[in-house]
């Protein structure tokens, strides 16, 4: 039964809530040990997925993946059905806990009676059905529907209960949204799966023919000696009801898988069609005879079922494919033993490669964060060498700047000086040239008294007068002279010379 907090993958330890038992069983990327709930002492199943450590590993299953099998498994309350308990996350797991089925496989218990009627078989198949009723009804496609995947809750009882297990490949099924999708046992695969075509509900039907045909004979109809072979015969629907494994089968159950193993999906059987076939609904409300035991018309062998349960079990090889060769009790048993024997060793070796992978995980986590952080470092790098040189440009434009100032400056002060000592030299040649004509016109008032007398003498005749009025003339002008402000206009050209 589901419980509350399912929303998230909680990220405690599982171990802390549950006591881990022993393994029941194993998958490529999974292994199912028994559990008991410390809070209640329930008995479950342990589902532990090994998680994808990164998009380019092809080890482990990816994590979104995983969420959608939980999500789908959450949504599941059926007798038939599997139910999920509760969820756990761990750095290289992800912990399913499952309703616990002891019962085995379906194939292995009716595979151990002596005798099966065809009447028996109809009760197992439409348990099947109503399951995957259950799932058609809400748009979900298992699409690993085989021998493996139904399970029974308890085989103590006389009519034990079918679960469908395993809802690794189930999709939503979206009205208007194309799927396709190439994935699946080979032996119980669809054609259309095979050539690549649309998926929908009815792959599921497909897959139910299979198992019919295989339960009622203990052959399987389309199972090649290798999977090319396998699959070439389901595209080319190469099979037959044999004469020596179905003398014994009704008419009405040929039908039934006819009807199923049709290769176009609009004519094949739907879940309801199923349902109200005359082979399923003459049986449906009859009790099992008592003289199933001792035989009656419609009497199955289950030698045949045997084989071929011995042969699907012992040859499973990595593409979950099954091989067709012979499997002997004897070499059975010894590979229990052996197994038996290397239990420690393989649990060890599990423990190690955990650890191997553990650690793989964390350094790769680490490698991508240090390269992550080189690179940054690198660019702020590169931006602050860019910067660098452009200041250093800046201070070169700025010495040179400075250097030509201080030439200027150099050659202005030069100047200024040769200007400077050229003024007072000016100044110097004024002041003797002013001196010169304060003497001169020293002279010329001492030099005018005298004429003026002398005029006054020679008036007379009419010359007398010239000198005296020269002399007031360059007295007035020297006068004048005196008396306007001592400017000097110094006109410099650049060649430093005075206009």
């Amino acid at each position: 039964m589901r419980t509350a907090g399912m929303d998230v993958f909680k990220q405690q330890k599982v171990e802390d809530f549950y006591e881990i038992g022993k393994e029941l069983g194993s998958g490529q990327f999974a292994i199912v040990k028994r559990c008991r709930e410390k809070s209640t002492g329930l008995d479950y199943a342990a589902k532990f997925i090994k998680k994808r450590q990164s998009r380019a590993s092809r080890r482990g299953v990816c994590r979104d993946e995983i969420q959608r099998e939980v999500e789908i498994l959450r949504q599941l309350q059926h007798p038939n059905i599997i139910t999920l308990h509760d969820v756990y996350e761990n750095r290289t797991d992800v912990v399913l806990i499952l309703e616990l089925v002891s019962g085995g496989e379906l194939f292995d218990f009716l595979a151990q009676k002596e005798s099966l009627c065809e009447e028996e078989a109809t009760q197992f198949i439409k348990q099947i059905l109503e399951g995957v009723h259950y799932l058609h009804a809400r748009k979900i496609a298992h699409f690993d529907l085989k021998p493996e995947n139904i399970m029974l809750l308890d085989k103590n009882h006389s009519l034990p209960r079918i679960k469908i297990i395993d809802f690794g490949l189930a999709h939503r099924i979206q009205e208007g949204t194309e799927f396709k999708n190439i994935f699946g046992t080979p032996e119980f695969v669809a054609p259309e799966i095979v050539n690549y075509e649309p998926l929908g509900l009815e792959a599921d039907m497909w897959s139910i023919g299979v198992i019919t045909y295989i339960l009622l004979s203990g052959a399987s109809p389309f199972l090649g000696d290798s999977k090319q072979e396998t699959l070439a015969n389901i595209s080319g629907m190469n099979y037959e009801f044999d004469e020596e494994f179905f003398s014994r089968t009704s008419e009405l159950a040929k039908s039934f898988i006819r009807q199923l193993l049709e290769k176009n999906t609009r004519k094949r059987l739907t879940i309801q069609g199923a349902l109200n076939h005359p082979w399923i609904t003459c049986n449906e409300h009859r009790e099992p005879p008592e003289n199933w035991k001792r035989g009656e018309r419609r009497q199955l062998r289950t030698k045949e079922l045997k084989e071929y349960t011995i042969k699907s079990h012992s040859s499973m090889p990595p593409n979950n494919t099954y091989a067709n060769f012979e499997r002997f009790a004897r070499v059975v048993e010894d590979i229990a033993l052996v197994e038996a024997g290397l239990g420690g060793v393989a649990a060890a070796r599990a423990t190690l490669q955990d650890d191997v992978e553990a650690l793989a995980s964390i350094y790769g986590e680490k490698e991508a964060w240090y390269r992550e952080e080189s690179d940054g470092a690198r660019q702020e790098l590169s931006r602050l060498r860019y910067e660098l040189r452009k200041v250093e440009a800046a201070r070169r434009h700025l010495r040179e700047d400075m250097s030509a100032t201080e030439a200027g400056l150099a050659a202005v002060s030069g100047r200024f000086l040769e200007r400077t000592s050229r003024l007072d030299a000016l100044r110097h040649e004024l002041s003797a040239e002013l001196k010169w004509v304060q003497d001169v016109m020293g002279s010329l008032r001492a030099d005018g008294g005298r004429d003026g007398r002398c005029g006054d003498r020679t008036n007379g005749d009419g010359n007398g007068g010239m000198p005296s009025i020269t002399n007031d003339d360059i007295n007035e002008t020297l006068k004048e002279l005196l008396g306007r402000p001592h400017s000097i206009d110094l006109k410099i050209t650049e060649t430093g010379q005075q206009r």
